[in-house]
């Protein structure tokens, strides 16, 4: 049954959206034993940092990975300048640490840079990709496929949550924890559920007005999914979305909220919780229109606008999840504009920066 909004025709995009549960099983089935070597290798070599180098949505990634290696393995995650190496001549001293390229392309000159002066330097590398012969890949000690298939829209959405499936892993077997790779298997399932889900709820939210600009709001763990959304959005319609931290929103930005201001808040169940449910209180306060990405009741009961996700989800997970009504959010908004999803202005599938 085609699953693409009533008004236009199913798109690469849609198929993709669709896709990421199969994706994100694929990755798990073919990858598990191999990055349970990658991470003996890593244990053994002793890292004790971690710089990664990615661009778009890759860089979202990265930002979840900042979280997941800090909270679980206490590991310092920067995420680097290329441009010290390419442009500058100038690559960091890494001293060992382990340098991580994610890229789902594997193709773009900077990254592939930083990963070559990282290997020159003695240090571990990384590539996380789509395309196992891609350069990227070439250069990397390390190599984790996503097997996400090829993507073929513009906006990246099933190399993005496979490349967060790839770091979980990753991360699982780093500290040798069962359960969350069990979680994970998981994954794919919630992932089905809120796709199916999600759509209604998104067309409501679409059709009350403009969202284009609307301000994203996470913390945590998805502090990611807050900039991924706002950067689906911004790709898709042109519009002006912006990203913050509860945190960061709070130290001035939220000036800018007045009455009937767009909102979304990325909320799912966590140890952050407190903070955002305190901070949606200070936006309907602001007058705010309000929707909320949780899989708590309480705290969607705040919401204008509500976006339920299925329980289940640890919160180191949750960001595999909670992207998703984002994604349909984007992809719906620039069709009710009459913009071609797999298209938009002015954008190509593979951007190569130096």
């Amino acid at each position: 049954m085609a699953t693409g909004t009533p008004e236009t025709a199913r798109t690469l995009l849609d198929a993709e959206i669709d896709e990421q549960p199969e994706a994100v099983a694929r990755l798990l089935d073919r990858e598990d034993a191999g990055v349970a070597r990658v991470a003996a290798a890593l244990r053994a070599a002793g890292v004790r940092t971690v710089t990664i180098a990615a661009r778009g949505s890759s860089d979202n990634a990265a930002r979840y990975a900042q979280y997941l290696l800090g909270v679980r393995h206490r590991l310092p995650v920067g995420l680097a300048a290329p441009s010290l190496v390419t442009r500058y001549g100038a690559p960091p001293r890494l001293h060992g640490g382990l340098a991580v390229g994610i890229s789902q392309s594997g193709r773009s000159p900077d990254i592939v840079a930083v990963l070559e002066a990282a290997r020159a330097d003695g240090s571990p590398t990384l590539a996380i990709t789509n395309d196992a012969s891609s350069p990227l890949a070439a250069v990397a000690d390390h190599v984790i496929a996503l097997h996400a298939g090829p993507e073929r829209s513009v906006a990246a959405t099933k190399t993005y949550v496979a490349s967060l499936a790839a770091l979980a892993l990753l991360s699982a077997h780093l500290g040798g924890r069962e359960d969350l790779v069990a979680a994970l298997r998981a994954v794919p399932d919630l992932l089905a559920r809120t796709i199916t889900g999600a759509r209604g709820d998104v067309a409501a939210l679409a059709d009350t007005g403009p969202l284009a600009s609307t301000l994203t709001v996470g913390r945590g763990y998805n502090y990611a999914t807050a900039v991924e959304v706002a950067l689906k959005i911004r790709e898709l319609t042109g519009g002006g979305a912006a990203a913050y931290s509860s945190a960061d929103l709070l130290h001035g930005p939220i000036a800018s909220v007045g009455a009937g201001s767009p909102v979304l808040l990325v909320a799912p169940t966590g140890v952050v919780s407190p903070d955002l449910a305190e901070l949606a209180g200070a936006l309907r306060d602001r007058g705010a229109r309000l929707a909320v990405i949780a899989d708590d009741p309480a705290v969607l009961a705040a919401a204008d606008d509500a976006l339920p996700l299925p329980p289940g989800a640890p919160e180191e997970l949750s960001p595999l999840v909670a992207v998703v009504p984002g994604q349909l959010l984007a992809a719906r908004l620039a069709a009710a504009a009459g913009i071609d999803v797999d298209r938009p202005l002015g954008l190509a599938k593979v951007t190569e920066t130096y």
